[in-house]
């Protein structure tokens, strides 16, 4: 059980982190962050994608290992090698995606795999008066034995935090945890955090969400670029200095923009209703010529939008206007008659096939163009529109017949697009286009971007990426919880008008 709150708390932190380091390959996560955590406190870590706070979290719940630096646990120096390891300490990580069996009852769930047994039995009636104990501590009304599968997501969510209070966790780390919640569900939440910080548990929270930082945070972390960026207490919890702290470096690569007149409108989204945000219609268009960025944090419906645009989830209602002629696409095919190409976010799961060549792989989305005789291909003619695409992007592969998962990830990247490419839409959408890629290939997909929107191709690109968003786009388009928060043209786009709007500031 959580300990008295109005006794004495020692001096030491509760949970302290010096000088932690963790490198992957390709990228620096984490480099000699320290963070300290007290007794019955509330705090926040912020900072913008990639900025490290998971890779921070995961090494506390013992899912990584830092490379170097210490972990403090109530005034002595601890090694947490393991989730177990963690769990014995009193730390407990309630991830953003929840870790339910949906197929067992509230109670099985609480104590799945340390079910309390006696003689090999499992002790039923002990799991559900233990069950009761802690569903109470979080007020959640229900019975150990419903079926979690007929629980709302904001009831499931207290039964995460009702399973690791039931192993006398003092710490809770809570990862986006109103990230799928209604308002009232999260109204809940609100409310059972702050009785659990009464009760002398201590919380680190990570949100996206300033509003909800400012709300419930005693003090705030802030982490930039892998490094720490800064603290906030009491009344310095303010919105825009945490959006000073999460931003502010410079522009540091090279975006080959040049300033060219633009077309007429050849996208138009008219109270387009995305399956995944039902309660925000969106209305923009785009202009042949364009390269439009869609910024936003995680969870902010810019994929989803990107996806219903193609059609692979049909629109519940609004239109899709490609030449000004309605499509609304049912699904990829009509996306793709209309003039449409999508390149995802994951090229080696929705992209690509990796087992099958380059040429093979190009010439994918366009195997009608090379039929011959109704069920045939007309392989010279694939050959040679293969070939040219390979030059035309400057595809490093031995040959047409190379197998794509042997080349790297920026080749990848230039083969999805080349697939597309030589369909020549009118309208291309970019999802995280330089995603896991080098500096020298992310340089080459700007240029291409560039060369597009010369030649009057509309681009609509998705990126995490802030320098990507004020580097190359002409008009910014911000997400925030499914809806358009605002645009921003050029000459307005800073990283501090972008993360006002996508924290939910005006």
């Amino acid at each position: 059980m959580p300990a008295d709150p109005h006794s004495s708390a020692p001096a030491a932190p509760l949970l302290e982190v010096r000088g932690l380091c963790k490198r992957f390959p390709g990228v620096r996560a984490l480099h000699n962050v320290d963070l300290q955590l007290g007794h019955g406190e509330v705090l926040a870590v912020i900072g913008e994608n990639g900025a490290g706070k998971s890779t921070l979290m995961k090494i506390l719940a013992g899912v990584e290992q830092p490379d170097d630096g210490e972990i403090w646990w109530r005034g002595r120096l601890v090694q947490i090698h393991s989730v177990p390891k963690a769990m014995e300490l009193g730390i407990a990580l309630i991830h953003q995606e929840l870790n339910l069996s949906d197929n067992l009852d509230v109670g099985a769930n609480i104590f799945l795999g340390r079910e309390p047994r006696w003689c090999g039995i499992i002790r039923a009636n002990r799991i559900r008066r233990e069950s009761l104990r802690v569903l109470d501590l979080v007020g959640l009304e229900v019975s150990p034995d419903t079926l979690v599968r007929t629980l709302t997501i904001g009831k499931q969510q207290m039964v995460e935090i009702a399973k690791a209070l039931s192993v006398n966790a003092r710490v809770l780390i809570m990862d986006e945890p109103t990230s799928s919640l209604s308002t009232r569900e999260t109204e809940a939440l609100f409310r059972v955090v702050k009785q659990l910080r009464d009760q002398g548990v201590s919380i680190i929270y990570i949100s996206h969400r300033l509003r909800e930082v400012t709300r419930l945070a005693d003090r705030v972390t802030v982490l930039r670029d892998g490094e720490n960026a800064g603290e906030l207490a009491g009344e310095q919890i303010r919105h825009d200095a945490m959006v000073s702290r999460m931003v502010g470096r410079d522009i540091s690569q090279f975006y080959p923009r040049t300033q060219h007149p633009w077309g007429e409108v050849v996208l138009q989204l008219k109270n387009l209703v995305v399956p995944a945000h039902p309660r925000y219609p969106l209305s923009f268009s785009l202009r042949s010529g364009e390269i439009v960025g869609v910024a936003g944090l995680v969870g902010a419906g810019r994929t989803e939008m990107l996806e219903t645009i193609f059609g692979i989830h049909p629109a519940l209602s609004g239109s899709v206007i490609v030449n000004n002629r309605e499509v609304t696409p049912q699904n990829c095919w009509q996306a793709i008659r209309a003039g449409l190409a999508l390149v995802p976010e994951d090229r080696k799961q929705q992209g690509l096939v990796i087992e099958m060549s380059v040429r093979h792989n190009i010439s994918l989305a366009g195997l009608r163009r090379h039929r011959r005789c109704g069920a045939f291909l007309n392989h010279r003619r694939e050959a040679r529109d293969t070939l040219a695409i390979i030059e035309r992007l400057n595809i490093k592969t031995p040959s047409a017949d190379q197998i794509v998962q042997f080349l790297s990830g920026g080749n990848q990247q230039k083969v999805v697009l080349g697939k597309w490419l030589a369909l020549q839409p009118r309208v291309l959408l970019l999802d995280e286009p330089t995603r896991g890629i080098d500096v020298g290939a992310k340089e080459e997909i700007y240029r291409l971007m560039e060369k597009l929107a010369a030649d009057g191709v509309a681009v609509l690109f998705v990126s995490s990426e802030m320098e990507e968003i004020l580097g190359m786009s002409d008009r910014a388009i911000v997400m925030h919880e499914g809806q358009i928060a605002g645009e921003l043209t050029r000459q307005q786009l800073s990283e501090e008008a972008v993360m006002r709007l996508a924290t939910g500031g005006s």
